[in-house]
């Protein structure tokens, strides 16, 4: 394996991948893939992995930014269940949207962000 010892490279040249991982539970899914925007729509390229007791894992790296999916179970194309949006598709379903942060301290606060505020501290008398 070669090594680039050149470090005049600049860091965001080249996109940093983070974790994402799909995950799906169906008792008599036969086969689940998950095909959108980041494999050009092509299920056969990211097929879901039996787990045991009908749950599927499919766990792949993407590049920061926002993707449009669906799964295709046994054939069908549907929504991510477990998907937090979604838009309408040209076919007349639903695409699932997967937002891909730069780090997983940035997913951490964007899901933070959409929670609700629990203040249970007490004021101070001033």
């Amino acid at each position: 394996m070669k090594h680039n010892h050149n470090h005049n490279n600049a860091r965001g040249d080249v996109p940093q991948l983070v974790p994402v991982c799909f995950e799906f539970t169906h008792p008599t899914a036969k086969a689940v893939c998950v095909a959108g925007t980041f494999n050009q729509w092509q299920p056969g390229a990211k097929p879901l992995h039996p787990a045991g007791n009908g749950h599927w894992l499919k766990e792949t790296a993407l590049a920061p930014g926002t993707y449009e999916y669906c799964l295709v179970v046994d054939g069908r194309w549907m929504p991510d269940p477990l998907a937090r949006e979604s838009v309408p598709n040209p076919y007349g379903g639903e695409n699932s949207i997967l937002t891909v942060a730069s780090s997983p301290a940035a997913a951490h606060l964007a899901d933070a962000a959409s929670l609700p505020l629990n203040n249970n501290s007490k004021t101070r008398n001033l």
